[in-house]
Parts: structure tokens; C-alpha cells; sequence
């Protein structure tokens, strides 16, 4: 019988790997937290009408990466409807916020999400199919001040915080601004004539985006085709007098806060529902990442709750790869200590087994990390058991529980002593902080 394994594309976490993603979801949770941000979890799967709509049917998420299936209806009076697993959250979010009529509030909504998305890709390093995002969105009626240019600059500043306070070494910001409703639909039928002589030129994949998307052709890494790319209008010049000086306060601000950054006019990014300020977070070459060095990016998407259906809402977002953003730690970070647990609580013999639960229940109330052995292991087993995971053994023997004395075997000094039940937390715990 073959041996079941992972699915192409998916691969299980495992400790102490999931140390270091726990650790990473926590520090974000809390700096989200100081923003006044509160968590969002959306369904795992969404009509699929909600992605082409908000997504784009012409971007290559929807038309070649998205799982997709009929789901039949289970009763006469269901209608079978087409379901995708969610390939991004920002549309999932938007969604929600009109189901919900958060509108009503009048309040700025200020979300985070932390979980799975799905796109069939072809799997490499840094890149699944199943992969994790940590994202987070700020929408709102307009009034709510949804539309300004400090929101986009305080969710660049929170993300630099974030980074620096996970250890990410080198990070840099690209920002770019690819206009209001009005200027990208300019710029791309500027796009498109300018690409009309050259695309037969270009790699086939380019050669389909000048047609469907040709903002995508600005993403392209084909060394072949840079030199035609560059020569490409820039977006900066179809912008107009309003999204001008939006960018421009989204810069001052950003310069107020120190937060370093470059602008990169090819910076466009593909989806339909982007505009105005949009931005990429890369690392150094050496980080983990091969070749593709972006981390995470993200936006302004003022148009889509409208194209959901939605009441006016502006919005900006981000989504960090956080796949990705744990082999950045991985690669930069010194090899961490193995993490081991407070104490091993050893049974000498089967006849202990219950004294020895007890102890370490009492131990863990107390706060320290412990784990138990077995009366069944030979004493040989049990140190060295007790030394692969534990810094220090505790002995429960018919001696000691009569008495209420037990033996602590330090491992790393290589010394045992005695110590009585009731100081046995302390001196644990004493023993921690030295």
C-alpha cells in the first residue's frame, strides 16, 4: 500500500518550527492591537462571482489559479452555485463589511486576519498552495476619514514597526501611486497602445498580459523584455491634480515619521481593485527568499465595495506571505537554543505513575513548563529522556513521596540535590532566573 502524503503544493508545520510562527502571529496580534485594530475571520470559501468581480476575471488569480467546483444543491429550493476556495482576503473582508453594514457606524473599520488562502500555483520555495497571509484593512465611509492620505501612511508605519520588531533585517518600502478610477483607465489605454508594436517582442506570458492586463506586463521579471518595459509610459505622468497631492501628504507624512522609503513608477501591482497608493515591502538578496525578495504589498482599493455592490467605502490593505516572511526569520535570525521544558518529573517504577501526574499537575499550575515520564522506563531511559527535553529531573520515588523530599538532577551543572515539596516551585523557579 503506497504511503499517504501531503498534497502538491501543502506541507504540515511541525514543532519547533510552529514555535517560531506562533511567536510571529503573537507579536503581530500585539501590534495590531496598538493600532486599534480587531480580528476578522472570514469564511474559507466564497461564491466565485465575489473574486471575479472583485479580483478581476482577467488577472491570472482568477483565470488560471483558483480552485474552483460546482457545488450542487442539496435541496429544491438551493440553487447550485459555482465556490472558490479564497485565493486572497481582502474581497472576503470588503464582503463582510457590507453584509454586515459596518457602514452604519460611521466608524473607521480597522481589520486584521491572520489564516490559509489558496491559489494552484506552481509550488517553489516560499510559494504553496495552501499559504498563510497576515493582512489587515482600514475602510469607511469617507467621512469616517477613510479617504486620507494619513491612513495609508499610518498602515506603512505600523508595517515598519511590525518588521522591526519580528528582527526582518534590511526591509525596504517601494511605494508608487497608480491613481484615482479615472487616471489607471488612462494610463492603461496608454499602456496598450504603447505595447501594440512591441509585444510580438515580448515572452508569451507578456505577450497575453498587453492584451488582458497590461498593467501585469509591469510585474514581468523576464530578463529579456526589461528594456522594453522601462521605455513604458509611467504612470506618474496620467495622475491628476488630486492624486498628485494625495501622494504627495502620504510622502510627508511618512518623511514625518521617518520611515524610509523609494518610489518605484513600475510599482502597479495587477489586481482590478487598486488605486491610488500602492506598496511593496522587498528584503535583501541572501534573506531566503531565492530570487522573488517581496515580503509583502498591499494598497488603496477606494472603488471596491461599489463594484461588490457595496455602499461608497474607501479602503487600504496589505498581506503579508507570512510562508514567506518565516524563512526570512529563518535566514537572518542566529540559530536559536534549543527551547527545552522546566522540569521532567520521573517515576521509579509503574506503582508512581499517579504521584508523579500529581506532582507535575501541581508544578504546572505553578507556571513552569513540565513533562512526565513513565514508571515502565529503565532509570537510564529516563535521564536520558529527562536531558533531551528538560533542563533539570525531578525523581519520584516510594522515598520521596513517604518523605516529601524529592531529588532535582540539574543536567547542565551536573549536580542533584534535595528538595522539599513545598519549596520544590521555588527553587524551580529560582533556578530559571540564575
Amino acid at each position: 500500500m503506497a504511503t499517504l502524503k501531503a498534497v502538491r503544493g501543502t506541507r504540515d508545520l511541525l514543532p519547533p518550527e510552529t514555535d517560531l510562527w506562533n511567536r510571529v502571529e503573537a507579536t503581530a496580534r500585539a501590534v495590531f492591537a496598538r493600532y486599534g485594530f480587531g480580528e476578522i475571520r472570514t469564511p474559507l470559501f466564497e461564491t466565485t462571482e465575489l473574486f471575479a468581480r472583485g479580483v478581476g476575471e482577467e488577472t491570472d488569480i482568477v483565470s488560471k489559479e483558483m480552485y474552483t467546483w460546482d457545488d450542487r444543491a442539496r435541496a429544491a429550493s438551493e440553487k447550485p452555485q459555482s465556490l472558490t476556495l479564497r485565493p486572497e482576503n481582502t474581497a472576503g473582508v470588503v464582503r463582510a463589511y457590507i453584509e454586515h453594514k459596518m457602514d452604519e457606524s460611521g466608524l473607521l473599520q480597522k481589520l486584521f486576519y491572520i489564516g490559509p488562502q489558496f491559489r494552484r500555483e506552481r509550488p517553489q520555495r516560499g510559494r504553496y498552495r495552501q499559504f498563510w497571509q497576515i493582512g489587515a484593512e482600514v475602510i469607511g465611509p469617507a467621512w469616517s476619514g477613510s479617504e486620507s492620505p494619513i491612513r495609508d501612511a499610518e498602515v506603512l508605519e505600523m508595517l515598519g514597526t511590525l518588521l522591526d520588531e519580528l528582527g526582518v533585517k534590511g526591509w525596504r518600502l517601494a511605494l508608487n501611486s497608480v491613481g484615482s478610477a479615472t487616471d489607471r483607465p488612462r494610463y492603461v489605454e496608454a499602456l496598450r497602445k504603447a505595447l501594440e508594436p512591441v509585444k510580438a517582442q515580448m515572452c508569451e506570458d507578456n505577450q497575453r498580459r498587453a492584451e488582458t492586463n497590461p498593467l501585469r506586463v509591469l510585474d514581468s521579471k523576464d530578463p529579456n523584455d526589461q528594456d522594453i518595459i522601462n521605455a513604458l509610459p509611467k504612470i506618474a505622468d496620467y495622475l491628476d491634480d488630486e492624486s498628485r497631492a494625495h501622494f504627495e501628504q502620504v510622502k510627508a507624512a511618512l518623511d514625518a515619521c521617518n520611515v524610509p522609503y523609494v518610489v518605484d513608477p513600475r510599482l502597479v501591482r495587477g489586481l482590478d481593485y487598486y488605486t491610488r497608493t500602492t506598496f511593496e515591502f522587498t528584503v535583501p538578496d541572501g534573506s531566503g527568499l531565492g530570487t522573488q525578495n517581496a515580503l509583502l504589498g498591499g494598497g488603496r482599493y477606494d472603488g471596491l465595495s461599489e463594484m461588490l455592490g457595496g455602499p461608497k467605502a474607501p479602503g487600504i490593505g496589505f498581506a503579508i506571505g507570512e510562508d514567506r516572511l518565516i524563512l526570512t526569520l529563518q535566514a537572518q535570525m542566529e540559530k536559536a537554543p534549543v527551547k527545552k521544558l522546566d522540569a521532567f518529573v520521573a517515576p521509579m517504577g509503574v506503582t508512581q505513575n499517579a504521584a508523579a501526574l500529581l506532582l507535575a499537575k501541581e508544578l504546572r499550575e505553578a507556571g513552569l513548563t513540565v513533562e512526565v515520564g513513565d514508571g515502565t522506563f529503565r532509570l537510564r531511559k529516563s535521564f536520558e529522556t529527562a536531558d533531551r527535553l528538560a533542563h533539570r529531573m525531578v525523581i519520584v520515588g516510594e522515598d520521596e513521596v513517604s518523605s516529601g523530599v524529592f531529588t532535582v538532577k540539574y543536567f547542565e551543572a551536573g549536580e542533584q540535590t534535595k528538595v522539599p515539596r513545598a519549596e520544590l516551585v521555588s527553587v524551580l523557579k529560582g533556578s530559571n532566573e540564575s
